[in-house]
């Protein structure tokens, strides 16, 4: 299975996938993405295993890795703020090894938190297993939120 996203795939019509097609038009500061279909601009961020292995375990992650890779958490912060009404804001932070973590702070509450490993191989085997990963990280982020709307209230 190659990296293919099918132009009728019914996932392409969610919030998400959407809001993740915004974000990586926004990466683009020349207009050069303007004309691709939405399936073209998602079409990076499916890898099968097979490809995956054949990437380094030893590799410095590529800028253009390290850009998707913001454009999908920024995407799960949008969705964030769209369900709760709260600002949410990504952070990022990966060495030059493609280790690193995610953090999504809403208010003083951090909402996800992740720990980075081998960014240089990072993508999903479909784009379901995008969008439910991206589902996973939006359902703990709203628990915490709810858990804890006090802190997650603060400014």
């Amino acid at each position: 299975m190659s990296n293919t996203v099918s132009a009728s795939d019914p996932i392409l019509g969610s919030d998400f996938i959407k809001e993740l097609v915004k974000q990586m038009r926004a990466l683009d500061t020349y207009g050069v993405t303007d004309r691709q279909s939405p399936d073209a601009l998602l079409k990076p961020f499916i890898i099968s295993r097979e490809e995956r292995k054949k990437i380094p375990v030893i590799d410095d992650p590529k800028p253009e890795t390290i850009a998707r890779l913001g454009a999908f958490y920024n995407a799960v912060a949008m969705m964030i703020e769209m369900e709760c009404g709260l600002m949410a804001r990504p952070f990022l932070n990966v060495n030059h090894e493609g280790f690193g973590n995610v953090l999504v702070i809403v208010g003083k509450l951090v909402v996800v938190d992740r720990v980075l490993r081998d960014v240089h191989r990072f993508g999903f085997d479909s784009l379901s297993q995008l969008k439910d990963e991206s589902d996973k990280l939006l359902n703990i982020a709203l628990g915490r939120i709810g858990s804890h709307s006090d802190v997650a209230g603060m400014a």
